[in-house]
């Protein structure tokens, strides 16, 4: 088991006695801190804003490694962490250090002075803004954590390019109930005379995206054929839908105009593209000899796009195997829509095992998760502990096995496995 950092750990912790008693969306308190940090979010590399629903980490992974193979220095700022909390900085190709972490953490909370009000979120992202701010590079990638006109992202005042991912339903606590206002919501980042790209929308996200383009003078260009046939196999990332993420990737790259990229460093980059727990055979391991020896997948996709997208993947993998006994082992965080997202991946006589996600309040209850799989059609059945299910799954006649339905069991699964995202 892989150990977190009780320095980073302890800087982050002191944050919790900042939280708002009021947590709604807003830009207010970033604003004020960053001001009396002097602004490091207005004075940073060229900057592709990506947000969406579904595949922005990927969507930044494959800009990353296009934009390095160009030779160029990048920062990514993710969200969540899947181990380290670090994972979520990226300095010019480097995860951040935990003494540079824990120094700008520290700066940050100087900058609350005892009594101002932060998220936990946005001291991050404020903390983030002051690293890429100190550290050159030729590019910063930088994703939203959550919707898109109130994320603490969303400070910055152009862009080199906005970039949507495909848009679904997802947060509708925060963001509204329909396509068309979490849209909306997403559409925030656009700003005035900087370009935009997207993947191909539903026609009310589309038509969203596109009155917010127009109310603030963006320009932005949907997905083509002609952009699809730019790009081609291998790719880095498993499954067919991340095709159409290393398109609008390059799409992205192209109509920022950021110095030296070439199609050369682009397909370069569509092969070496990586992004843990998405789609991911995991490596030989503890998590591994509890399938004794099967063949064990992890991906964190928790909505009913992320389960159309993987029973595709599934197709794929049982086409090559020549089976398709793969079973599910999956946790998912209680404010997701499960039914939803097991439906979508539904499969004739699909069997789920389901577990809690350890030392996580905000779970499903096995007992819950497994009822809401069974309404969708699939048979479940539900255990104590991840270890239960995994044993369950294999004794059950498995083949393969999907550990799915949260990035946080995701994170989970990998540091029992030993296996550190890099």
């Amino acid at each position: 088991m892989i150990d977190t950092q009780l320095a980073v750990d302890t800087a982050l912790k002191r944050f919790e006695k900042y939280n708002p008693a009021d947590r709604a969306l807003s830009l207010d308190r970033i604003l004020v801190v960053l001001e009396e940090l002097g602004s490091p979010h207005l004075d940073l590399p060229p900057t592709i804003h990506v947000a969406g629903t579904n595949g922005k980490g990927s969507v930044v992974a494959f800009i990353r490694a296009m934009a390095e193979a160009a030779g160029l220095k990048v920062h990514t700022s993710t969200s969540p962490h899947l181990v380290r909390f670090n994972e979520r900085i990226r300095l010019a190709g480097e995860l951040i250090s935990d003494d540079y972490l824990v120094d700008c953490l520290e700066r940050v909370e100087g900058a609350l002075l005892g009594s101002r009000e932060i998220t936990h979120f946005e001291a991050a992202q404020a903390a983030a803004f002051l690293a890429f701010h100190e550290t050159p590079a030729d590019l910063l990638v930088l994703e939203v954590g959550l919707g898109g006109r109130y994320d603490a992202s969303n400070v910055i005042e152009k862009s080199a390019c906005s970039v949507f991912t495909p848009i679904d339903l997802d947060h509708q606590a925060f963001l509204g109930n329909t396509i068309s206002k979490i849209a909306r919501d997403k559409a925030g980042i656009l700003k005035p005379e900087c370009p935009a790209v997207s993947a191909v929308q539903s026609p009310d996200a589309e038509a969203a995206i596109r009155a917010e383009a127009d109310r603030t003078g963006a320009e932005i260009s949907f997905l083509s054929e002609a952009d699809k046939a730019a790009i081609f196999p291998p790719l880095g990332l498993s499954g067919d839908h991340q095709m159409a993420n290393a398109v609008l990737a390059a799409k992205a790259l192209k109509t920022s105009q950021i110095q030296g990229i070439t199609d050369k460093a682009i397909l370069s980059g569509c092969a070496t593209a990586h992004w843990p727990a998405r789609m991911q055979q995991l490596s030989p391991g503890p998590v591994t000899e509890l399938a004794n020896g099967l063949p064990v997948w992890l991906d964190g996709g928790h909505n009913p796009h992320a389960g159309r997208a993987l029973s595709r993947v599934l197709d794929q993998l049982d086409a090559e195997a020549g089976t398709d006994t793969t079973m599910l082992v999956s946790a998912m965080l209680n404010n997701k829509d499960a039914t939803g997202f097991f439906a979508a991946l539904s499969r004739p006589g699909l069997k789920v095992f389901t577990c809690p996600i350890a030392d996580n309040e905000n779970s499903f209850t096995p007992e819950d998760l497994a009822a809401a799989a069974r309404k969708s059609g699939a048979g479940a059945a539900a255990h104590e502990s991840f270890e239960a299910a995994m044993r369950a799954a294999v004794a059950a006649g498995a083949e393969r096995i999907l550990i799915c339905g949260s990035l946080y069991l995701a994170g989970k699964v990998l540091a029992l496995n030993d296996e550190l995202p890099r």
